[in-house]
């Protein structure tokens, strides 16, 4: 549109509004009113470069607005406000009494018994049901088993009282009736007995008025079956025959004549009716006493059936009592166990969070002890020996022990072994090593097993005197009362586990050694070694080396020339199997420093036949060995928790009973452990005091071959050994995080710029900035990039930004790392280290998780602003988006030529030639090259037919291509293209910021949606740099300091970390020079204070 009128108030000004319109209807006359309305588009802007005194012309009045006063609203609001504090209050009260809640019912449940085993106990439901079936049933049968039977209720009435008032009434009737044939005999005249003329039969009282029987005989009567009614009817019937008799005898012959063959015959039938009425007796009573102990069986079964009927369900109430108590408690324990579990769950998250809390602060107190610990010792190692220390007088075995713990871990390349004595310990398996060894410490210090090999490391137990019997470990503290039979158990407890922690890699024994002290009233003062079992088999459990590897640990512990070797061989077993002997044979073949014992000889005696044999093993003639003494012992009585004393007290009595030893088969001193432990301290000493100190003079030979081969080879420096040189290399580091805190802020916002921008560039080319200029006009432009840049800010952006911060965090600490590498002073001992600490304190080092949703928001918020607010920011947006295109197109340039090959300068000059491939890709990019320049807007993809015309044009050359191979080309030439076109684009809208804000860069031809894109993608980056700056300098780089204290803190308790990372032949040469010197020292101590006791 043509320029306007110049007036007063400066250079032409394109008027929106009405004048616009009214030039614009002149121009369309020819056009009715109609039309010109639908094409005229009234526009209203609120900026114009007119001067300060006419200014106010185009201005609109600006609005008026209300404030309110404050009203219910405010009220409102405060008690909301104050409505939240109180659920905050209430919130935080719960979560307190909740976690209260949760631990004391941790308290409870803790003092509460375990009620699992009544699991095992009390039968299930099944199992009652069952045996409550079977009672049932066996109940059942007994009923069956028992016949029915029905007892006279009268026949159960009868006694002994009844039946002799029965016998009696049979002899009165009899008696009464001698009587009455008497007196009739007296009173009878002539013919007749009676005097009224009646026979005997006719005076006789009849059936009706016979006496009575006694009072209850009747029922008796009827009881026996009718027997009693029938003796007595026979018996009327004798006597009315006797005296039909008499009366034919009165009328024969006188009468005296008559009366006396009268009371003949009268006493015959008298005596032959006793005789029958005996006989009757007897059968009655026989019958009476067979009824009677039948009535008594029976009634004993009775009894007995009752009594089992009663017991049946006296039991089977008993046994539903306990299922009924088994139900209730069962349901219980269901019901607890669901009640644990419910408040279980509900407590869970809480106990896990104060689970946290407390392991976070135990770890800082334990940190900071630690440190206090470094702190002190760095301060010591400064000040040299100008700390005075306190002096304590040891012992000579304390001493001594000392010294041999050193030479445990010493390993020499000069060949000066540890020669100094101790006393060694090996059997066979279970031939009784360790109980020997508790009997000369008089406590049971160490694991047992039924069969099973429990002693897996040696174990070097050094025994002195003391008015407490305690034992404790070398490298702790804590001292155990061995008359305490808990603390007993603690010790064999850690024992064990020392021993199962020495054994690692699929090993089943170890050659680390753990150091023990005993101390007690009576102890003799030695150092003994116990050592693993020799073994005739490898279990399957056992790793298959198993045997040689116990066969090196026993042989170089005998291999000392200095060695005392106790040799513990088995009584029980034969001679034949035992292995040990060979093998002291071997490596003491002259037995100068063996001494023999023989254990389980109360059981020897029991089971060999021949006494002699015992006699041949202590007398040396039966095992093909020498040795200095022969011992006999007894070291307990098969129970594992039999005392040390009562132990003694069996081996005492055992020696002075046993029929092998009482007669004289050993002699006295070879039999007892006191003998023997007095004997084996006395061998001791004498072998101390005989070698000790050819032993420092070769010490000391090795101490002067060390430091003259540092002197020739590490001259001026310092001798550290591998701790010390840990503690200069954790210095060095922690000085490097501090000078990380000191860079400043905006060293870490470029930091944090360049690198952000060399991650997100090529997602802000490939999706948004190129999708979004494939638009037609500059309204889509804008909503593509803002679709675009709301996707990538909510999912990928503040991730990826994070991952940059860390990243940067990370090559920043590394650079510090690397500069200070390249000081003069650097050592390089200490490289492994360093990167070792630096690589596992990044890995162990993340983020916070918050810190990507604060910088979604941040970026949202920037990326919504759409304005360039000067002239200053517009040009450093065009600088941005010219850098930017220039360096992608220089990427693609370099894409494109490796794709078309060498071109005819750089073949005429570096005499190189294409390839093939090359030479195709050369002809179709010249094709597509000339297309682009007859659409200079061309759109990013190619037509069907664009592809064949393409395609037959280089036919046309002689190349033969197919479509895919055109498109492949056509990728990089036409990206090329546009990145030159975007590139001409920011240099032309350099210049059109003034237009920009005027809404005039339309007019001028010119579309800067680029530059407002590029410039919204560098604010946001601005301030995600300035975000990131401010996590890393106030939280992340401490955060990353702590990592580092942690791993130094790791790697420091950790001494194979340490010979791992810090190695070579000036830390190895200074240990051992170190180490030497620490022997040295304490051998020579050692050997004052064993003259000054001589």
């Amino acid at each position: 549109m043509s320029r306007l009128l110049r007036g007063k108030f400066g250079y032409a000004v394109r008027v929106v509004g009405i004048t616009q319109g009214r030039k614009v209807q002149s121009k369309l006359l020819n056009y009715n009113r109609e039309q010109i309305n639908t094409v005229l588009v009234p526009v209203v802007r609120y900026y114009s470069p007119l001067n300060g005194k006419h200014a106010g012309v185009l201005k609109i009045p600006a609005p008026t607005f209300r404030i309110s006063g404050r009203g219910i609203g405010m009220l409102v609001a405060r008690v909301l406000r104050g409505a939240l504090k109180i659920r905050y209050l209430l919130l935080g009260g719960a979560i307190t009494g909740g976690s209260a809640l949760a631990r004391h019912y941790e308290e409870w449940k803790d003092a509460l018994p375990d009620a699992k085993f009544l699991e095992e106990i009390l039968p299930s439901q099944e199992e009652l049901d069952a045996m409550r079936a079977k009672l049932l049933e066996f109940r059942d049968k007994i009923k069956a088993s028992v016949p029915d039977f029905e007892l006279d209720p009268k026949m159960l009435e009868v006694s002994e009282e009844k039946y002799e008032q029965l016998v009696q009434w049979f002899k009165q009737r009899l008696d009464d009736a001698v009587l009455a044939a008497e007196q009739d005999k007296e009173d009878a005249t002539g013919t007749a007995i009676f005097s009224d003329g009646t026979t005997l039969e006719q005076s006789s009282c009849p059936k009706e008025e016979l006496p009575a029987p006694p009072s209850g005989s009747s029922g008796l009567l009827h009881t026996l079956s009718g027997e009693a009614t029938r003796a007595t009817l026979d018996r009327r019937d004798s006597a009315s025959d006797l005296m039909q008799h008499a009366l034919s005898f009165s009328a024969m012959g006188s009468a005296a004549e008559k009366e006396r063959e009268k009371a003949e015959l009268l006493r015959i039938r008298l005596s032959q009716v006793e005789a029958e009425m005996q006989e009757q007796k007897e059968n009655l009573q026989k019958e009476v006493s067979s009824l009677s102990r039948e009535n008594n069986e029976l009634r004993k079964k009775v009894e007995l059936h009752a009594e089992a009927e009663s017991k049946l369900e006296k039991t089977t109430e008993v046994l539903e009592k306990d299922l009924e108590n088994a139900q209730r408690e069962n349901s219980a324990l269901r019901a607890s166990k669901s009640q644990q579990e419910s408040i279980r769950e509900k407590y869970e998250s809480l106990q896990e969070e104060l689970m946290q809390v407390q392991l976070k602060y135990q770890k800082e107190i334990e940190r900071l002890e630690k440190e206090n610990k470094e702190l002190r010792k760095s301060l010591m190692l400064k000040a040299g020996d100008h700390i005075n220390k306190k002096k304590i007088k040891k012992s000579l075995i304390d001493m001594y022990s000392e010294v041999l713990d050193e030479l445990c871990d010493y390993d020499s390349s000069y060949d000066t072994h540890d020669h100094l004595p101790r006393v060694v310990v090996v059997g066979d398996q279970s031939s009784g090593k360790t109980s020997v060894l508790e009997m000369i410490a008089q406590a049971r210090i160490f694991p047992r097993g039924a069969g099973e090999m429990m002693t897996r490391a040696p174990v070097m137990v050094t025994l002195s005197e003391g008015p407490y019997h305690i034992a404790s470990f070398k490298d702790s503290t804590r001292e155990f009362d061995l008359t305490k039979e808990s603390e007993l158990a603690e010790l064999r407890k850690e024992v064990e586990l020392r021993m199962r922690n020495s054994v690692r890699s699929g090993r089943t024994v170890s050659t680390e050694v753990i150091s023990m002290m005993v101390k007690g009233p009576g102890l003799q003062r030695m150092v003994l070694v116990d050592l693993p079992g020799i073994i005739s088999t490898v279990t399957t459990d056992m790793a298959q080396n198993t045997r040689e590897a116990i066969r090196d640990i026993s042989q170089q512990y005998m291999s000392n020339p200095n060695a005392i070797i106790l040799c513990i061989q088995d009584g029980s077993v034969d001679a034949e199997r035992s292995n040990v002997t060979d093998l002291v044979s071997q490596m003491d073949s002259t037995g100068k420093r063996t001494i023999f014992v023989l254990t389980k000889v109360d059981l020897a005696e029991e089971n060999l036949a021949n006494p002699d044999r015992i006699k041949k093993i202590l007398a040396g003639k039966l095992f093909p060995m020498k040795a200095l003494g022969y011992f006999a012992v007894v070291t307990g009585r098969g129970n594992k928790e039999d005392l040390i004393q009562d132990i003694k007290d069996y081996e005492e009595e055992f020696f002075r009973t046993s029929r092998i030893f009482k007669g004289g088969v050993v002699n006295s001193h070879q039999c007892t452990t006191r003998n023997l432990s007095f004997a084996v301290s006395e061998r001791f000493w004498k072998m101390v005091r005989d070698t000790v100190e050819q032993q420092a003079d070769a010490f000391k030979a090795t101490r002067f071959n060390l430091e003259t081969e540092w002197k020739n080879n590490f001259p001026r420096i310092r001798e550290l050994d591998r701790d010390e040189l840990f503690e200069k290399a954790r210095g060095e580091i922690l000085d490097e995080v501090v000078n990380l805190s000191l860079l400043s802020p905006k060293h870490w916002e470029d930091a944090l710029y360049k690198r952000l921008w060399e991650k997100v560039m090529t997602h802000v080319f490939e999706n948004i900035y190129l999708p979004a200029a494939q638009t037609d006009n500059a309204g889509t432009f804008n909503t593509t990039a803002d679709i675009k840049l709301k996707q990538w800010a909510d999912m990928m952006l503040p991730k990826k930004c994070v991952e940059v911060g860390w990243e940067t965090l990370e090559e920043e600490f590394r650079s510090f790392m690397e500069r200070a590498k390249a000081s003069r002073d650097h050592d390089t001992i200490f490289d492994n280290l360093k990167g070792s600490v630096v690589n596992e304190a990044m890995r162990r080092h993340i983020w916070e998780d918050k810190a990507s949703d604060v910088l979604r928001v941040i970026q949202l918020n920037a990326l919504e602003d759409r304005s360039v607010h000067d002239k200053q920011q517009w040009d450093a947006a065009c600088k941005f988006l010219q850098e930017s295109v220039q360096e992608k197109l220089t990427a693609t340039e370099n894409t494109l030529r490796e794709m078309v090959g060498p071109g005819t300068k750089e073949q005429w000059m570096y005499w190189t030639s294409p390839a093939d491939e090359q030479r195709r890709r050369a002809a179709v990019k010249t094709e597509l090259e000339k297309l682009l320049q007859s659409e200079y807007a061309h759109r990013n993809t190619l037509t069907y037919d664009e592809l064949t015309q393409v395609r037959k044009n280089v036919q046309g050359m002689g190349v033969d291509v197919d479509n895919e191979f055109v498109r492949e080309t056509w990728h990089p030439v036409y990206r090329r293209h546009f990145l030159r076109r975007a590139l001409s684009k920011a240099y032309e809208c350099r210049k059109v910021f003034y237009a920009y804000h005027q809404g005039l860069e339309g007019e001028l031809g010119v579309d800067c949606s680029d530059v407002v894109l590029f410039w919204r993608i560098q604010q946001m980056i601005k301030i995600t740099a300035n975000a990131l700056r401010q996590q890393v300098m106030n939280r992340e780089a401490r955060r990353l300091e702590k990592d580092i204290k942690e791993v130094l803190e790791e790697y420091g308790n950790d001494r194979d970390k340490k010979e791992e990372l810090l190695k070579g032949r000036r830390v190895s040469l200074a240990e051992e020079l170190k180490r030497v010197r620490q022997i040295q020292e304490k051998l020579e101590e050692f050997i004052q204070a064993l003259n000054t006791e001589k």
